[in-house]
């Protein structure tokens, strides 16, 4: 299939672009503003489906949005008919083409000459009125709120709200992606005339705002935010996208002494907590027990001994574990439990506890496994 992307180094056309290549659509016409017109006549031969994510957000002056969403459209669909191509073409317009601004007037008016194309010579047309989209890749201080508070916030910039209470709803550039590609297969998701992004995600501005700004306070904590939250998940995924290179790595608190280290790596308000253990050879930790508390070792590096014993009994199993064959034991609540390693070099354990630690509670009792 041969694809013709107009906007291609745009926001949707670079996403957009580099899913279909992950889905082996590798025979792709890209267009943008600097290419040659005459390369729009080549294209519009022999595609076989159009993707016109072309436009103008934020001219410098409002002709141009007539201009930019009307008239290139109007080029587009002129050069598709001239070459009597009937490919499918789905196009991008916004929510605000049901206002009357200029900005909504020349949405509209691409739409309806859209329409009108397709009554006229059969070609299926998808025109998708776009809430506002958000993720990795958007350009800050142009026409996305959520670009402009992750690009700020996670470079220690201000930002500006000027109602928090004000409704918006978001759409995320995956489920964009996925949408206008199930469309090109066949699978649109229509409501009425218009083609629908399935997930459409509700909140306020100030609640955006809250969002972002704790992911960069969490990070400090070793804390991950509600990945349960879909809308939180995503937001996370787009701030993480704006992070300065100089300040993707930070360093960790590793709590040493004459036995080896314990460092705390990620904290979750509902999954719990992983941890690395570095053990010395020879070396014993542990000896104690949980009433709720549970965990998951999982030995990387050397060999070693996990033991326990059930509370209030004698019997000891014990569980030889080795970083060339990767093992996961369960630490369940009621027995002492201790690690030891047996090797010659220092022993790597991945931890995992159901809870954070809480040093009001901590839910540690000591009891050696072998009295």
């Amino acid at each position: 299939m041969r694809i013709l992307v107009t906007g291609a180094r745009g926001f949707i056309g670079k996403n957009l672009i580099a899913e279909l290549k992950n889905r082996k659509y590798n025979d792709i016409y890209e267009y943008d503003v600097d290419t040659d017109l005459s390369e729009l006549d080549r294209f519009t031969k022999d595609c076989d489906f159009v993707f016109h994510l072309a436009g103008v957000n934020r001219p410098e002056n409002e002709d141009e949005f007539m201009t930019g969403n009307f008239g290139f459209t109007d080029i587009l669909l002129k050069s598709l008919k001239d070459n009597g191509n009937k490919a499918p073409v789905l196009i991008t317009s916004s929510i605000q083409a049901e206002l009357d601004n200029p900005y909504g007037r020349s949405k509209r008016a691409g739409e309806e000459l859209m329409f009108a194309y397709s009554s006229e010579t059969g070609s299926p047309v998808f025109v998708y009125r776009l809430q506002n989209v958000f993720g990795k890749w958007c350009r800050p201080n142009y026409n996305s709120a959520v670009a402009t508070f992750c690009n700020n916030i996670a470079a220690g910039l201000p930002i500006k709200v000027n109602d928090a209470s004000v409704v918006m709803k978001l759409v995320y550039i995956d489920d964009v992606v996925s949408e206008f590609i199930a469309a090109m297969e066949g699978r649109a998701n229509l409501t009425g005339k218009y083609g629908a992004i399935p997930t459409v995600h509700t909140t306020t501005l100030g609640r955006i705002v809250e969002i972002i700004t704790s992911f960069k306070e969490k990070r400090k904590k070793l804390l991950l935010p509600d990945l349960a939250d879909e809308l939180e998940r995503k937001l996370y995924s787009t701030y993480l996208s704006y992070l300065p290179v100089d300040d993707l790595a930070y360093p960790l608190k590793m709590n040493m002494d004459e036995r080896g280290s314990f460092t705390e790596f990620i904290k979750t308000p509902d999954r719990g907590q992983v941890s690395v253990n570095i053990s010395h050879p020879g070396i014993t930790k542990g000896n104690h027990w949980h009433h709720s508390k549970n965990e998951k070792f999982l030995v990387v590096r050397g060999r070693g001994c996990i033991s326990f014993r059930k509370y209030g009994t004698d019997e000891v199993v014990d569980y030889h574990v080795n970083g060339d064959e990767l093992t996961v034991v369960d630490i369940p609540t009621g027995y002492t439990h201790c690690i030891t390693n047996e090797g010659d070099e220092d022993m790597v354990t991945v931890m995992w506890a159901n809870e954070a630690f809480n040093p009001d509670r901590p839910d540690t009792f000591y009891e050696p496994v072998r009295r």
